[in-house]
């Protein structure tokens, strides 16, 4: 992939990751719904929000781009794994839709990864 599509790329994980925030940080109910299901209701909702954050600011940063990719996978990992196990795929109705942005976000988030694998030391020098 060319450099303006990674860009756009990178753009699209981190608005992703950007708008979710004022959920979290205005308690809107949907996410107080979903963080006290998991049991992390303030402290991870707002946690993760400021991790969601950091990690948007990091991908945008060209020298950091692969510490944003980690974090992301982290994050969206752990979204992803809790659609799985406690929370379903369907959140109050809305069809699966939080589940496969999360899908679609791991995926995109992947395509930054191998993009920046040699920059990851240990990773990067087999690749």
């Amino acid at each position: 992939m060319n450099k303006n599509g990674l860009l756009a790329v990178r753009i699209t994980v981190a608005i992703i990751l950007i708008q979710t925030l004022r959920f979290k940080f205005t308690a809107h109910e949907d996410s107080v719904y979903i963080f006290t299901k998991v049991g992390l209701e303030p402290y991870g909702r707002i946690g993760i929000g400021v991790l969601e954050l950091i990690s948007a600011i990091l991908l945008t940063t060209p020298k950091t781009i692969w510490i944003g990719t980690l974090l992301t996978f982290g994050i969206i990992g752990g979204a992803i794994m809790m659609h799985v196990t406690k929370l379903g795929i369907e959140i109050n109705n809305d069809g699966g839709n939080l589940f496969y942005i999360a899908i679609a976000t791991f995926i995109l988030n992947g395509i930054i990864l191998f993009d920046q694998r040699k920059r990851l030391t240990i990773i990067g020098s087999k690749f």
